[in-house]
C-alpha cells in the first residue's frame, strides 16, 4: 500500500509584487496610448530596403537601443524620475523640453506628443493629479509621464527604466513583424536578443553624466522625415 504524502506550499508574496504588477501594466501593449500606431521610421526603412529580414531588423532595433535610448532617453528618464521624487517641477520641465527638442524629425516629435498626452490623460483619470497639467501641454514626452507613474507606484528606477526600454523594443519588434513581415518565432528571437543589450543600455544610461547626454541617429532622422512623404503607409506619420 502506497501512502500519499501531502505537500504544503507556502507562498510568500514579494514586497515588490504590487510594483511589479503596475510596471507590467505600464509596459503592456494594452496600455491605451496608441503606441501600436507608430513605427518610428521603421516603415520607411522597410519600404526603402534598409530593413528587409530578421537580421537587418535586429541591426536597426538593437542599434537604436544601444546608441539612442542608451545615451538619450534613459539618462533623461533618470533625471525625470528624480524630479518627480523631489517635486522639482522646473527640472522636470527642463528635461522634458530637452528630450522633446532632441527628436530629430517632426514625425518623432508628434509621436512623443501624442503618447505623452494620452498617458497624461490616463494617469489623471486613474487619480494621479500631477499628470493633469500635461494633458494639453504643447510639448510633452512619453518618458515624462511614464517616469511619473513609476514614482507614484513605487517602482524602482532601474526597473522603471528597463520597463520603458522594453516597451519601446516590443513595439518596434511588433512593427517589424507586420512590415517585413516576420514570423512569430523570429520576433521572439529578436526579443531574446534584445535582453542583454537592454540591460547594458539601462545600466550605462542611468550612470551617464549630464555632459555626455545626447545621441545622433541620422538614419532614424531620415527615415522619420521621409516617412511623412511616403506614398502608402500602414503606420501614422
Amino acid at each position: 500500500m502506497v501512502k500519499s504524502t501531502a505537500i504544503t506550499l507556502i507562498i510568500r508574496p514579494s514586497v515588490d509584487s504590487k510594483a511589479l504588477l503596475r510596471l507590467l501594466q505600464l509596459c503592456s501593449p494594452a496600455l491605451p496610448v496608441g503606441a501600436y500606431a507608430y513605427s518610428q521610421g521603421l516603415e520607411c526603412a522597410v519600404d526603402r530596403g534598409w530593413v528587409r529580414n530578421e537580421a537587418s531588423a535586429g541591426d536597426w532595433i538593437l542599434g537604436l537601443l544601444g546608441h539612442s535610448l542608451h545615451r538619450l532617453d534613459l539618462p533623461v528618464f533618470a533625471r525625470l524620475y528624480a524630479g518627480w521624487q523631489t517635486v522639482n517641477l522646473a527640472g522636470i520641465h527642463r528635461w522634458n523640453a530637452r528630450l522633446y527638442a532632441s527628436r530629430e524629425a517632426a514625425e518623432l516629435q508628434r509621436e512623443d506628443q501624442h503618447l505623452g498626452a494620452a498617458l497624461a490623460r490616463l494617469l489623471a483619470d486613474l487619480g494621479i493629479a500631477e499628470a493633469a497639467p500635461w494633458r494639453n501641454a504643447p510639448r510633452v514626452c512619453f518618458a515624462t509621464l511614464f517616469s511619473l507613474a513609476t514614482v507614484k507606484w513605487d517602482i524602482a528606477l532601474s526597473d522603471a527604466a528597463a520597463g520603458y526600454a522594453w516597451a519601446w523594443v516590443e513595439n518596434q519588434v511588433a512593427a517589424a513583424t507586420r512590415l517585413i513581415p516576420l514570423g512569430q518565432t523570429a520576433s521572439q528571437r529578436l526579443l531574446i536578443a534584445a535582453g542583454p543589450v537592454l540591460l547594458d543600455a539601462v545600466r550605462e544610461g542611468l550612470a551617464l553624466p549630464d555632459e555626455d547626454i545626447g545621441a545622433a541617429t541620422p538614419g532614424l532622422a531620415l527615415a522619420g522625415a521621409l516617412h511623412e512623404m511616403q506614398y502608402s503607409r500602414l503606420f501614422r506619420s
